[in-house]
């Protein structure tokens, strides 16, 4: 899709190589006309679109200049069909996206095209001087006129062949520039407005980062463009492309070498630059770990025993396979050290995808030393964190066990390089952004705009509190996304450097409020009213540090700052927070780049281990993802796809699961929730009745629909949407299947019979309502019956159940608009009047005038009266005599 000159270039390279083959054009990019070859390329080969070309019928595919399903969907189905033959030439690297194909010529050279022109030259084909134009264009422009890094010797080679078969210089003069498009000055753009300088040694350090959907080509040359631009003298730039980060680096200082630091991260190249592609890690994460490295490695004094985790978790190299998985499990690890029983040396380490790989394949009982991983690295307690640094990230070992007297004394981690960068500990150098609106964001103004009168002077009371008492106070969490995404949000968190708790109870007696607090997380909620006298909450936490002590578990505490706490948060776009305190009232604090992720609108995760300590988070980030139109980055999508392989979910208690199932099927974009979890089979992993089938999809649309039409009737007050989408995947299931759903779910008794009863209530009345439309129309009181009993819920459901029956449907709606509210315009009080004594008999009759008022029978007052007491004299009641009060009466 959106093919190049190197792309459309390459099709016609290819068809020298494959005679006969149909040129399939999808569309090109948008072309600076101004030359008549360009202008009427398309005419001038045999290009057809796909609404020409009889998919049907292919059954070898070629495909050029990309190697990519998602580049592909003009193709529909066709890459995926059995029998096809696939040959791919392209100029790419790999991705996790990747097409299988039986024959793949991938070379990483400047252009696709220069790939099919050595090719053509080796076969001695004869090209055409027009051929031999549009193949030196997509060289040319692939390749900056031989300016980009990419350039190889084998573009100079290509290009020289073309130009003894006739290639016009003057049409590639014409449209070869070195001008930036206006993709590239985007991408530069937002390269200059994320970079950060860092002073490290007297040097200037600058670190810029972005996230891009597509793999971007000549990204080494925007970031070179960059270091002349603002005349810089090292430089680091990191672009999220796909599944993996790109790193590249530049220097001007001779004794700055960028080599050995991309070295360290599984790359290379020159002291002058250099470049790495790292695979699996949040852009977060990579950018705290360059930092460390750039510091650690400038700062020989920094020591492993000041930073390492002590006392280590270790195993025997004796006990089994499944003992040493549950313990990585208990304690969130993803690596244990092992010991020799006898002696207490370390012998390996065992690393936890390995250990549940094992148990997969049913090796639980296997000893540990059969698949641990020998011949490791491990240090002292006074070696350099350099040192340490250089086994993590170039020799890609996850741990590093610190001896001391040959035993382990501690270890050291990815995690824990993380948390340096987080907690300070590292005294990282105070960043300078290049661009002067980037040096530190104020949304006072903002607050003061959007936020209703009583909401600012609550914000701006509990800052003066703060600084009364000496804390520092800050709004936190979605309360702030929701802000700087221009979204109502009153639901107000506050997060305290200090005593909490303390402080929510010195706010409520200013507020005239109360306070529920729970001391073991340090939190508190103030219930007070506003003016208006409505009842309001506020959720107040002390700044603390989450730690995991088993995945899925509730977290343990610890006191921490604003930096940390918001380190603890699930995305980037919820670590934000806004200063309250007086002075620096609207400082936005924003530690992870979330205002750049709100920008791209990209959900990104802070650390890597986030999904295994948390995997409600799972369920979390499709929420987001489909609430804000977002996207879930593939680092993070990659690191959900791990956690549920090593199946986390199950992992959850059971009220924590059904608590954030509740959420998801509460969003309005609920039905592409389900679909979404449905692609990672994630419902199922729940329980196998949840798996979303074609039928249930269909049933889930017409719930959508159903849903969109209540809401424009008003009605207070709204159905429990999550009632009605547990109803739709649990359709068509036995009573016992559905009951074990609920137990899944952990519901309390009494829900689970609710649940139970009305799906039984909704079943009953559907077969009622089909019965009743093989008889002729009947009374509309009869409908009444039938439905009055039954939940808004259970009524959403069959609507969208009888999506086909429009007279059923008909019939529902009927008695949501017209007749669910309906009520007799008399009661017990009025035949009292006539003198009637009360008896049983009063609700029957009452019952069969409110019959008569819906099948308009009756209409007044009067004349509802009239039929009750003919009613009654039929049941044989009669009134008391004139002046004696009827028995019962008053």
């Amino acid at each position: 899709m959106n093919a190049d000159y190197d792309a459309l270039a390459s099709m016609v390279a290819a068809s020298k190589l494959y005679p006969g083959a149909v040129l399939l054009c999808p569309g090109v990019q948008d072309r600076i006309p101004g030359h008549e070859f360009t202008e009427t390329l398309i005419q001038r080969f045999p290009f057809v679109t796909s609404r020409e070309c009889d998919l049907s019928e292919v059954r070898l595919l070629v495909i050029v200049d990309t190697h990519q399903r998602h580049r592909l969907t003009h193709l529909e189905d066709l890459p995926d069909r059995p029998g096809l033959t696939i040959h791919i030439y392209d100029h790419h690297p790999d991705s996790e996206q990747d097409l299988a194909a039986r024959k793949r010529v991938i070379r990483l050279w400047g252009a696709t095209t220069s790939i099919l022109a050595h090719r053509i030259r080796k076969r001695k084909i004869p090209l055409s001087p027009d051929e031999a134009t549009l193949l030196g264009l997509g060289i040319y422009e692939d390749t900056g006129a031989f300016t980009f890094t990419s350039t190889t010797s084998h573009d100079l080679s290509a290009a020289a062949f073309l130009r003894a078969s006739g290639m016009d210089l003057e049409v590639i003069a014409a449209h070869v520039h070195t001008d930036l498009n206006r993709e590239q000055i985007r991408i530069l753009n937002a390269l200059i407005s994320n970079a950060e300088t860092r002073l490290i040694q007297g040097i200037p350090v600058t670190v810029t980062e972005i996230v891009l959907e597509d793999f971007i080509g000549d990204f080494a040359a925007l970031v070179q463009k960059l270091l002349e631009m603002e005349n810089l003298k090292v430089l680091f730039a990191l672009a999220a492309m796909g599944s993996s980060v790109h790193m590249i680096a530049r220097s001007r200082i001779p004794d700055f070498d960028v080599g050995q630091i991309c070295a360290s991260f599984g790359g290379g190249g020159h002291s002058f630059a250099a470049a790495a592609s790292i695979k699996n890690s949040p852009p977060a994460e990579i950018k705290a770990e360059l930092l460390t490295l750039l510091v650690s490695s400038v700062t020989p004094q920094m020591l492993v025993r000041r930073h390492m985790t002590s006392p280590a978790i270790t195993i025997a190299e004796d006990a089994s396979i499944r003992q040493a998985e549950k313990v990585m499990n208990r304690f969130g690890l993803k690596a244990l050290p092992i010991l020799d029983p006898g002696t207490g040396a370390c012998v390996g380490i065992l690393e936890q995808h390995t250990a549940a790989r094992a148990n997969t394949h049913n090796l639980g009982d296997q000893p540990v030393r059969e698949y641990m991983q020998r011949g490791i690295h491990t240090l002292a307690p006074d070696s350099a964190l350099a040192e340490a640094m250089e086994i993590i990230l170039r020799l890609r070992q996850r741990l590093v066990p610190v001896l001391e007297n040959g035993t382990v004394s501690g270890v050291l981690t990815r995690t824990d390089i993380l948390r340096l960068l987080v907690d300070d500990s590292l005294h990282i150098p105070e960043a300078t952004p290049l661009t002067r609106e980037h040096r530190e964001r104020n949304v006072a103004g903002l607050v003061r705009s959007h936020l209703p009168p009583d909401r600012v002077a609550l914000l701006e009371g509990a800052g003066r509190l703060g600084d009364a008492l000496g804390m520092a106070v800050f709004a936190v969490g979605g309360f702030v996304r929701d802000l700087l995404l221009r979204r109502t949000n009153l639901d107000i968190d506050l997060s305290v450097e200090g005593d909490g708790i303390r402080f929510a109870h010195a706010l409520a007696e200013t507020l005239g409020g109360r306070v529920r607090s729970h001391h073991k997380f340090k939190t508190a909620i103030v219930f007070y009213l506003n003016e208006e006298g409505q009842r309001c909450r506020l959720d107040i936490a002390t700044a603390r540090l989450e730690y995991y002590e088993s995945p899925a578990a509730l977290p343990t505490v610890e006191l921490a700052s604003i930096k940390m706490d918001l380190y603890r948060r699930d995305f980037t776009i919820n670590a934000l927070a806004i200063h309250l305190n007086e002075k620096r009232f609207g400082t936005l604090i924003d530690p992870f780049n979330g205002q750049r992720d709100l920008k791209e609108k990209t959900l990104n995760v802070i650390h890597s281990l986030s999904f295994i300590e948390d995997p409600t988070r799972i369920l979390r980030a499709v929420r987001f993802e489909l609430r804000f139109h977002f996207r879930i980055s593939a680092q993070a999508e990659r690191l959900i796809k791990n956690a549920l392989s090593l199946n986390m979910i199950d992992k959850l208690s059971r009220a924590r699961l059904f608590n954030e199932i509740v959420h998801v099927f509460s969003e309005r974009e609920a039905p592409a929730c389900i679909r979404r979890l449905e692609n990672w089979k994630l419902l199922q992993m729940i329980h196998p009745l949840l798996k979303l089938t074609p039928a249930k999809d269909i049933l889930i649309a017409n719930i959508e629909e159903a849903l969109a039409w209540y809401r424009l009737l008003y009605k207070t007050p709204q159905p429990r949407y999550w009632i009605i989408y547990l109803l739709a995947l649990c359709a068509d299931a036995k009573y016992s299947e559905v009951s074990a759903v609920l137990q899944r779910f952990g519901i309390p008794d009494r829900a689970r019979t609710r649940f139970l009863s009305l799906r039984e209530a909704a079943r009953a009345a559907s077969l009622r309502l089909s019965s009743l439309r093989a008889d002729n129309r009947p009374p509309l009181s009869v409908l009444y019956d039938t439905l009055r009993s039954l939940d808004v819920e259970a009524l959403i459901y069959l609507m969208a159940r009888h999506e086909q029956e429009q007279d059923i449907r008909r019939d529902i709606s009927l008695f949501l608009t017209k007749l669910k509210d309906i009520k007799a315009d008399i009661s017990g009080e009025d035949l009292q009047a006539l003198h009637f004594s009360p008896g049983p008999e009063f609700g029957d009759v009452l019952t069969r005038v409110l019959h008569a008022k819906i099948d308009r029978l009756v209409s007044s007052h009067d004349e509802q009266i009239a039929l009750a007491a003919k009613l009654l004299r039929q049941l044989g009641k009669t009134p008391s005599p004139p002046g004696e009060a009827a028995p019962g009466g008053t």
